[in-house]
C-alpha cells in the first residue's frame, strides 16, 4: 500500500532530505536550509511503501512565471512500485490548486529511468543545465584590468548586494531560459553571495558595473558554489567576468576551499567557454522538461 503525507514536522523534514540526498547525491541538501525559507505555497510530501519510506516529493511555483516546479523522488529499491506516478499525480493536484497548468521538470541525463518517466507524463525536453567543476590549487592573483576596480562584499554584503541589484536583474533578463524568470529582492539577499568575502562587485569610475557571487555548498566548507556572475550590458566582452573568477580562485585558495562548483545553461555557451578557460571541467547534465500538468 502507498500512502503519502505531508511533511509535518522536523522530524518529516529530515526524512524528506535523508530521501532527497539519496536519490540525488549530487545536489545534497539539509533540512536547515528546506526549513526555514518562507514559501507557503510549497508542498513537500512524504511517500510510504508497506509503510517503509520509499520517496518523497515537491512541488511549489517555478521561478518561471506560470510555470509549477514539480520533483517527485523514489528510492532506487523502491522503484517500478507506482510510487512514482502517485507522487507525480499528488504534486500536479496541488500545482492545479494554485492555478498554474505546467510543469517544469528537472532530470539528470544519465539517468534513462527519469527520462522516461518524464516522457511518460506528456514532458519535452526544453533546456538543459551543465554542471563545471574546478579543483582549487595554488592559485595566483588575477591581472588588473585598467579601470576596474574589484571589490569583496565581505561586512558589506547587504548593502553591495542592493547596489548590484539592477546589474543582476537585466542578467537574469538575459539569460537564455525557457520562460521568463522572477527572482524578488527578497531572494537576492537571502540566497546571494553567502560566502561574502569570496563574492565580488567591479566598479568603474565609480560605476558598480559587475557583480560574481560565491554561495555556500551543502557538501561543506572546503567546497563553494558560484552565484550570479554578470557584467552590465554596455561593459561586456572585456574579460570582466574571466577578472571576477579569477579573483574568486584566488579568494579559494586562500580561505580553504578546494573545489567550486558552478551551473549555465543551454544558450550560455560564452560562459562555459569562459569556465573552460579558467580551467573547469564538465560534470554533471541535467535536462529540463516542460508540459502540462496530467490529471
Amino acid at each position: 500500500m502507498i500512502e503519502l503525507r505531508p511533511v509535518a514536522d522536523e522530524s518529516d523534514l529530515h526524512a524528506w532530505v535523508e530521501v532527497t540526498n539519496a536519490v540525488v547525491p549530487n545536489e545534497p541538501t539539509t533540512a536547515e536550509r528546506i526549513g526555514p525559507t518562507d514559501e507557503p505555497d510549497r508542498l513537500l510530501l512524504l511517500a510510504e511503501l508497506d509503510g517503509r519510506l520509499a520517496g518523497c516529493g515537491i512541488a511549489k511555483p517555478s521561478s518561471l512565471n506560470g510555470l509549477a516546479y514539480l520533483a517527485a523522488r523514489v528510492l532506487p529499491d523502491q522503484r517500478g512500485r507506482g510510487v512514482g506516478s502517485r507522487l507525480a499525480s499528488a504534486l500536479a493536484d496541488h500545482a492545479r490548486s494554485l492555478g498554474l497548468q505546467r510543469a517544469n521538470v528537472h532530470v539528470y541525463a544519465d539517468e534513462p529511468h527519469s527520462i522516461a518517466f518524464a516522457e511518460h507524463l506528456g514532458l519535452v525536453e526544453v533546456d538543459y543545465q551543465l554542471e563545471q567543476v574546478r579543483m582549487v590549487g595554488e592559485e595566483a592573483a588575477p591581472r588588473p584590468i585598467e579601470g576596474i576596480e574589484l571589490v569583496a562584499l565581505g561586512a558589506r554584503r547587504l548593502e553591495l548586494l542592493r547596489l548590484a541589484w539592477p546589474v543582476a536583474l537585466a542578467g537574469y533578463q538575459d539569460m537564455p531560459l525557457p520562460g521568463e524568470i522572477t527572482v524578488t529582492l527578497d531572494e537576492w539577499l537571502r540566497e546571494e553571495a553567502t560566502r561574502p568575502d569570496g563574492s565580488f562587485v567591479a566598479y568603474e569610475h565609480g560605476e558598480l558595473i559587475g557583480y560574481a557571487g560565491l554561495i555556500e555548498h551543502t557538501d561543506g566548507p572546503a567546497t563553494a558554489e558560484h552565484g550570479l556572475t554578470v557584467v552590465r550590458r554596455d561593459r561586456r566582452g572585456r574579460g570582466i567576468a574571466h577578472l571576477m573568477k579569477r579573483a574568486q580562485l584566488h579568494w579559494a585558495s586562500r580561505n580553504g576551499v578546494t573545489r567550486i562548483v558552478t551551473w549555465t545553461q543551454k544558450g550560455n555557451e560564452a560562459m562555459q567557454a569562459v569556465n573552460r578557460s579558467l580551467g573547469y571541467s564538465d560534470a554533471s547534465k541535467v535536462i529540463t522538461y516542460q508540459g502540462p500538468l496530467k490529471s
